[in-house]
């Protein structure tokens, strides 16, 4: 079994030999380490082995994570995000990749206002209108972009991803297409307060794939820490 400081080497080969492949700069590609139910000792390996930028999916669990390790870590927040969780994310991760509804935004936007801070998104599209994953629908982007551009504290960076699971990653290059190609439609539309710098799509099995489609963020967990082991209670923070 390979050692997460072999694994994230990989990685970053994998990404540079896609950048490669599709013409473009390894610098415009930025690895989020999806840290989510691994423990800090974990986290720590990865940290010597050359990552910064981490991704949790819990809110609770990103909060008590980034209190016991080092303050130069960047947080991304990739998980579905709860109203009343809101308040351990703002202030705390870079990035929130998940805001699916107007509701949701509103609250982040509320609690960015009581902290005195402007918040980054994505806006999270459920592109393979899968039931069982959240997002807007490809044809109600724009209009959720719209409300959301007109909230003070809220600044949307871009677009966010999730693909079907599958074991031939060329089956979901039409949703990254997609997510790429919707990206473009709303940045025509010149909206203030409105960036499309940013596509967030691709993990383990198909970030080579979603670079080759202009993924600027790709989210890779088993990729760098390994299946989790379900038949053991893990010590998240266990320093």
């Amino acid at each position: 079994m390979c050692s997460i400081k072999e694994n994230l080497e990989q990685v970053n080969k994998n990404i540079k030999a896609a950048c490669e492949r599709s013409g473009r700069d390894t610098s415009s590609v930025t690895l989020i380490s999806v840290s989510k139910t691994k423990p800090v000792s974990k986290i720590k390996e990865a940290i010597e082995a050359g990552a910064h930028i981490f991704g949790e999916n819990k809110a609770q669990e990103m909060r008590d994570k980034s209190e016991v390790l080092p303050d130069n870590l960047e947080w991304h927040f990739i998980g579905h995000l709860q109203t009343n969780k809101v308040k351990y994310v703002v202030g705390r991760a870079k990035l929130i990749h998940s805001v699916d509804s107007l509701h949701l935004a509103e609250e982040i936007n509320k609690e960015s206002i009581k902290k005195n801070v402007i918040s980054d998104i994505l806006i999270e599209v459920n592109v393979a209108q899968e039931d069982t994953k959240f997002g807007v629908s490809v044809e109600n982007t724009l209009s959720l972009v719209e409300d959301i551009s007109k909230l003070s504290n809220i600044h949307v960076k871009g677009l966010m991803t999730i693909a079907p699971y599958t074991s031939n990653p060329e089956e979901n290059r039409k949703f990254f297409r997609k997510l790429s190609e919707l990206a473009v439609d709303i940045r025509q539309k010149n909206i203030d307060n409105i960036d499309m710098g940013v596509l967030s799509m691709g993990m383990t099995g198909d970030y080579e794939v979603a670079i080759e489609e202009g993924a600027t963020y790709v989210r890779v967990g088993t990729g760098i820490f390994g299946e989790r082991d379900y038949g053991r209670k893990e010590n998240l923070i266990d320093g």
